[in-house]
């Protein structure tokens, strides 16, 4: 028999915190927090962490694991989430996942392809050719190799690109071929649910929150995180809110316009969550629209997995 996880997706500023946590204590279970900046010990106020209170009330896990400096991913999250999800069955437990991360998302669901390629030659060759003859080449030289990979892709996600091509260089298989040898055999039903706003009313959420942080003290922990050593060019500080009031602290930009960017990157980065979810079809959308749908939206899903 199966056993359940649920999942609860969406953009940031919908609830999907308060939601998990009532659910959580229904269920009398733990959240497992799919946000790839809470893992980050210093960055509190700019990745809306749990409040104390709350993770007192249910434990939370992939929140202040990690120093800023440390490296942490999809692939990571994968494979410890897994290892969590085995723990909490065995006490009966049916784990609650969390978060806006679309790729630890999927990466928890579908499994991530994780081959170490150990000759680096082969990705800087592969940039020398981007920098020399462009991403067109590149997507070009994968349609050849690997069609299949390369039809979901595009050659702006030069990334991917570059990554599928190296892993193909480097093991002579297709990324798709090899995710099928490492497919998964977890005996565990993913149940996803989406909350799914009004763009208006998200975007007041996302102003009254950036306005909440700032008066938390944004500024002052961006500093404090600063005064600890940790550079600007951390990829952890390369995050909505942070980067803004980097910008400001170096005398960059004034307080008022770093507040406006944030809003306006938050907004942004809200739209992003949104397009990538809507590719899944297996997500359960519920409309919500006030506190009063995220009680109702708790009941729902407790009644459907009961």
């Amino acid at each position: 028999m199966e056993s359940k996880v649920v999942v609860i997706v969406g953009p940031t500023c919908s609830g999907k915190t308060q939601l998990a946590i009532k659910l959580a204590e229904l269920l009398g279970s733990e959240i497992i927090s799919a946000d790839s900046r809470q893992v980050f010990k210093y960055l509190t106020i700019g990745t809306a962490k749990p409040e104390l209170s709350q993770q007192q009330r249910v434990k939370h896990h992939f929140i202040d694991i990690l120093f800023p400096n440390e490296n942490f991913n999809a692939s990571s999250f994968e494979v410890q989430s897994i290892e969590i999800f085995k723990g909490l069955q065995k006490e009966n437990k049916i784990p609650i996942v969390a978060g806006g991360s679309g790729l630890y998302i999927k990466a928890m669901i579908d499994g991530i392809i994780d081959v170490e390629v150990a000759d680096p030659s082969i990705r800087e060759k592969l940039m020398l050719d981007r920098d020399e003859f462009g991403n067109e080449f590149l997507f070009n030289k994968l349609q050849k190799v690997d069609p299949e990979s390369a039809a979901n892709m595009l050659p702006q996600n030069w990334k991917r690109v570059i990554r599928a091509l190296e892993v193909f260089e480097q093991t002579g298989k297709k990324i798709s071929q090899i995710h099928s040898e490492q497919e998964r055999n977890l005996n565990i039903s993913f149940v996803q649910y989406g909350l799914m706003w009004d763009r208006d009313l998200l975007y007041r959420n996302i102003e009254k929150r950036v306005d909440k942080m700032i008066f938390e003290g944004l500024v002052e922990e961006t500093q404090e995180v600063l005064n600890k050593g940790y550079s600007t060019d951390l990829n952890s500080l390369n995050t909505v809110g942070y980067k803004e009031i980097i910008s400001y602290l170096n005398g960059e930009i004034d307080l008022e316009r770093a507040i406006e960017l944030i809003k306006r990157n938050t907004r942004r980065y809200a739209k992003r969550q949104m397009t990538w979810f809507r590719k899944d079809d297996r997500i359960k959308w519920l409309e919500i629209k006030n506190e009063s749908d995220i009680h109702k939206s708790v009941e729902l899903i407790y009644n459907k997995i009961n």
